[in-house]
């Protein structure tokens, strides 16, 4: 029990990132208004106009549906991943708090599109961003838990070596 508590930022990270994003994304799933692949004019819901809508996607590849078509790797994946970091825990220095909270989001995140493969055979993407003409690739809480983990993380260790340095 107190190897759990020991890692309670990266749990409660983690959780709140997964719930977040499967609540999310069972809304978009058996909405009416959304059938799958609504993305386009009049299939969308149109929240900011002109920037923001939600849609209903699916991905089998990666970011920017990189390896497209290949889920069940990606899936497989995730899987070693997830199992990496907590094998690797001591290595990835999960004793300090940034890195708690940055690999929380990373494993929530990747939790999240895990069971998203397993049970769609792709990740439902909802949130569609334009800007100045561009569409940003839609995506969802999960990748923003992936995304926003990996930063925090390199954020961290940039910032670790720094002091380290300086206290030379």
């Amino acid at each position: 029990m107190q190897r759990i508590f020991a890692y309670r930022r990266l749990h409660i990270c983690a959780i709140v990132v997964f719930v977040l994003d499967q609540v999310t994304k069972a809304w978009i799933h058996n909405s009416e208004r959304l059938p799958f692949n609504s993305y386009g004019p009049g299939e969308h819901i149109e929240v900011i106009p002109g920037f923001f809508n939600i849609v209903h996607v699916g991905n089998t590849g990666a970011a920017w549906s990189i390896l497209s078509g290949h889920s069940e790797w990606l899936a497989v994946f995730a899987v070693v991943v997830l199992l990496s970091i907590f094998f690797l825990r001591k290595t990835l220095e999960l004793h300090v708090r940034a890195i708690q909270i940055a690999f929380g989001l990373l494993c929530g995140g990747i939790a999240g599109n895990l069971v998203d493969r397993v049970m769609h055979k792709h990740v439902i993407d909802f949130l569609d961003f334009h800007f100045a003409g561009y569409a940003w690739p839609a995506f969802n809480i999960a990748d923003v838990g992936i995304v926003t983990g990996v930063v925090l993380y390199i954020g961290s260790t940039i910032l670790a070596a720094v002091r380290e340095r300086k206290g030379e």
